[in-house]
């Protein structure tokens, strides 16, 4: 009988990279997925520490694992893990083995060695890698979609984020790695691939190729025509016109931006340590609305920053309510013990925080609608997913990221076809397949 193994994965895609690849190695040395209710024998957890609550969340979920599973060699790792490995080691009341973020390279190796493992701490200093691991694998599970990981490590150190001190300075995967593990996924399958990273703007600045994210896109897009191509969070001040250029030059690269704006007052943004201001993100944001009209756009909001008066949050609502955007990922700010804004005097009221989240989110909300509608009565290619929806439904995105349910054959699953848009029904874009 096969050994059984639990992946828990926390936090962000790059992180849902890494557990694809820690699968895959597993998958490799003869494990299977355990199913719900299936006691497992190797635990993964791959851990979040970009807020407190994520913090939290992975103590949680390390203490619900490790009770539910009490005979089985539990693997801790991630952001949370590279943070607090010593307030790990003293949580837990058996060992466990601790793998920081710059030696996910060795996780699986050391998740299958024979002996019961003591206190395993593969730890090592973050801030002075100089490469990213290397994480190839086959397949990226059985999802349609999957994520590619081209660089690591940030040097932004933003006043309220912990990454850098996680996840180390900028690292690039050189473009023949990136080009050799886009290669294994098309021929498992895989029809589109989101390029990720925790500050992918930055992609190719450490190495000595001389390439850049807009070369990298190009360069990808061009050796893979059949492949749909999408390019994950990146730094308003990083659309440069090279990269708006590959994106027009190649059919292949989606129509899709996703833009961390944080806050829409200068003030807030000097604090965060934003390299930006509100009228330098409205002028690249229509930058890119002419250079692609049809595209989606996501913003990244975090509101109840230290600071954020009602004159504050005014300001970002205005800016929010002028630009025209997709969709909004709204987060309310909370402390991240470590970080400069953690010891700021004027804390935003918790409750203040909430009440602007959902403000936030309803105009969020509104965008999206109004974008959907607007290609209605249209037809865009959908990429089809291989699972159904719980109405027995095919589903799917269209190449500017709008999510469209419709009926069709199975057949279809794991294809990009036409789709016609045709109504909205309880906030779900309704569509039917495009006949030949």
């Amino acid at each position: 009988m096969k050994k059984k193994i639990i992946i828990n994965t926390l936090g962000c895609k790059v992180n849902q990279y890494e557990s694809a690849a820690f699968l895959c190695s597993f998958q490799e040395s003869g494990y299977k997925l355990a199913q719900k209710g299936e006691d497992a024998d190797i635990i993964v957890i791959n851990t979040c520490a970009v807020t407190a609550k994520a913090g939290a969340q992975s103590r949680r979920t390390v203490r619900r694992l490790m009770h539910r599973h009490p005979k089985a060699k539990v693997v801790i790792t991630g952001c949370y893990a590279q943070l607090a490995a010593g307030e790990l080691a003293e949580m837990v009341e058996t060992p466990v083995c601790i793998v920081g973020n710059g030696n996910k390279h060795l996780l699986v190796e050391a998740a299958l060695e024979a002996d019961p493992c003591d206190l395993t701490m593969l730890m090592g200093r973050i801030l002075n890698k100089k490469e990213v691991c290397d994480l190839p694998m086959k397949r990226f599970g059985d999802r349609t979609r999957a994520y590619i990981r081209v660089q690591d490590g940030c040097t932004n150190f933003c006043t309220y984020c912990i990454v850098p001190y996680t996840r180390g300075p900028s690292r690039s995967v050189p473009l023949h790695n990136v080009l050799d593990q886009i290669t294994r996924f098309e021929n498992a399958g895989h029809r589109e691939i989101v390029v990720t990273g925790i500050h992918v703007g930055m992609y190719g600045k450490d190495l000595k190729e001389g390439h850049d994210i807009s070369s990298l896109m190009l360069a990808i897009c061009t050796a893979h025509p059949d492949i749909r191509f999408r390019l994950s969070s990146i730094e308003p001040q990083e659309i440069s016109d090279n990269l708006l250029a590959a994106m027009q030059s190649c059919d292949n690269f989606m129509p899709h931006f996703h833009i961390p704006l944080q806050s829409g007052d200068d003030t807030i943004l000097s604090r965060m340590h934003r390299s930006y201001d509100r009228e330098t993100f409205r002028k690249i944001i229509q930058k890119c609305i002419k250079a692609f009209p049809d595209a989606a756009i996501g913003i990244d909001i975090l509101t109840g920053f230290p600071g954020e008066g009602e004159k504050e949050f005014a300001q970002s609502r205005s800016l929010l309510e002028e630009i025209d955007v997709t969709y909004f990922h709204v987060f309310p700010y909370s402390k991240r013990p470590g970080t400069p804004a953690a010891n700021y005097k004027d804390q935003v009221p918790k409750a203040v925080s909430q009440q602007r989240v959902a403000e936030l989110r309803n105009l969020g909300k509104s965008r999206k609608q109004k974008f959907y509608s607007r290609f209605l009565k249209t037809r865009r290619p959908v990429l089809v997913e291989h699972k159904r929806t719980a109405e027995n439904m095919l589903s799917g995105f269209t190449d500017n990221y709008i999510p469209v349910v419709f009926s069709g054959k199975d057949s279809l699953m794991g294809q990009i076809i036409p789709v016609y848009l045709d109504q909205i029904s309880a906030g779900v874009v309704q569509g039917k397949q495009v006949e030949n």
